[in-house]
């Protein structure tokens, strides 16, 4: 449940899967039948392999994903732990790269070639640290990657003039692992964030609480 929503729109193979979470093949054939059987996914066949996805449109979904939604466990095994794919590395060791203002998985990961590349940065990075990166990731995913690196100004003048690349990384189904700016990805809801301040200890609203308490 976790490695399909830690990654929304990411498509996931058996075998892949096996790998990921250190399972044998016929115990996750068996829970993925069923996770079907009650919808929480979805399955397609793409040349002749069979992929599984998290169902956005279950009824569920937003609560599960809630649950189920940062990221593969983090108490796993050293084998384990080695093998955690791009979810690990995504969530680590991008920041070891530079300042990263938007990071996205698309092409093989999510099985879309509208943008025609697989993985995508934005910001001031270093090239060589961003070359180690992109090779460890295709030691873990087992696959050649097409990644494309540019400044925050170049991809925002992109965007803003409506740029055939930048137009065709918005359309893709894509997993975002970092946006900063809210390029691609919708900001919170101000109703979202003035509970959030509301509920921290020492705000206007939890004094008055307090007192009327008292």
């Amino acid at each position: 449940m976790q490695l399909f929503y830690s990654s929304p729109n990411r498509s996931f193979y058996v075998r892949e899967i096996t790998r990921k979470i250190d399972e044998q093949i016929n115990s996750v054939r068996r829970e993925l039948s069923n996770l079907l059987n009650i919808g929480i996914i979805v399955s397609e066949n793409t040349n002749n392999r069979l992929y599984y996805e998290v169902n956005q449109k279950f009824e569920y979904y937003k609560p599960l994903q809630e649950i189920f939604g940062g990221g593969v466990n983090k108490a796993v095994t050293k084998k384990k732990a080695a093998d955690d794919g791009a979810e690990e590395a995504a969530t680590a060791d991008l920041k070891t790269i530079g300042r990263v203002e938007l990071a996205l998985y698309t092409g093989q990961f999510t099985r879309d070639e509208t943008a025609g590349i697989d993985f995508l940065v934005v910001g001031d990075v270093n090239k060589n640290a961003l070359k180690k990166y992109v090779d460890q990731l295709e030691k873990q995913e087992g696959k050649s990657l097409r990644y494309a690196v540019m400044s925050l100004s170049d991809f925002q003048y992109r965007q803003g003039i409506k740029d055939r690349f930048a137009v065709g990384v918005e359309k893709a189904k894509k997993q975002i692992l970092v946006d900063e700016h809210y390029l691609l990805s919708e900001p919170p809801e101000p109703a979202a964030e003035a509970s959030a301040a509301a509920a921290k200890p020492g705000s206007k609203s939890d004094t008055k609480s307090t007192k009327n308490k008292e």
